[in-house]
């Protein structure tokens, strides 16, 4: 133990030297913890960001995914109706793909997977890798902006078609209560059920 008597005498600018030793400390250890919160924000901050820009490349790959099943589809059933021009008895000898047409006048624009035309009678084939029933009811809002987006069918005989290799659960049966063909594929053959189908 120490003797008092050897302990150096306190003063004022010892102890205001002490006070701005432990200042400095503090002021040191409060810059480190600053920084050091700026990092893990600067780290989360680029985590976050590598983490957003894996998302949007996974959704991209997936939309690639999904455009390349669509362009599928759209080959086979384009090459099955090029190879044999026929839809509910009837023989066709136009066949047109991915028509888009816009009017400012009518104020109107669509387009249409695939359609069939001869002298009396127009077939708009909606085509889908996976068709559901909200694909029916798009096929149904199309029929009557066709006819006036082409006047020159407006007296023909319009049929619709919905072709896919899968339909959702209902779709097939949506489509023929409202008398819209439905195209699939049976092994290497496309198979048409017309049985309801209905003139538009």
């Amino acid at each position: 133990m120490r003797n008092k008597n050897t302990l150096p005498k306190a003063t004022f600018e010892s102890a205001w030297a002490s006070i701005q030793e432990v200042t400095k400390a503090i002021k040191a250890m409060q810059e480190t913890s600053e920084k050091e919160r700026k990092a893990m924000q600067e780290t989360s901050e680029k985590e976050r960001k590598e983490l957003r820009d894996s998302i949007k490349a996974m959704q991209q790959e997936l939309g690639g995914i999904s455009n390349s099943n669509g362009a599928v589809a759209e080959s086979y059933f384009v090459n099955s109706f090029s190879n044999a021009m026929y839809f509910a008895g009837q023989e066709y000898d136009e066949i047109d793909r991915n028509l888009r047409k816009k009017s400012k006048r009518l104020n109107l624009q669509s387009e249409y997977d695939l359609v069939l035309s001869n002298c009396t009678s127009v077939v708009i084939i909606e085509i889908k890798y996976k068709a559901r029933v909200k694909d029916v009811e798009r096929l149904l809002g199309k029929a009557p902006v066709f006819k006036q987006l082409y006047p020159q069918y407006a007296n023909f005989d319009m049929y619709l078609g919905l072709a896919a290799f899968h339909f959702e659960e209902n779709t097939e049966n949506d489509s023929i209560e409202h008398g819209i063909a439905v195209i699939k594929q049976v092994g290497d053959t496309m198979v048409i059920n017309d049985a309801h189908l209905k003139v538009f």
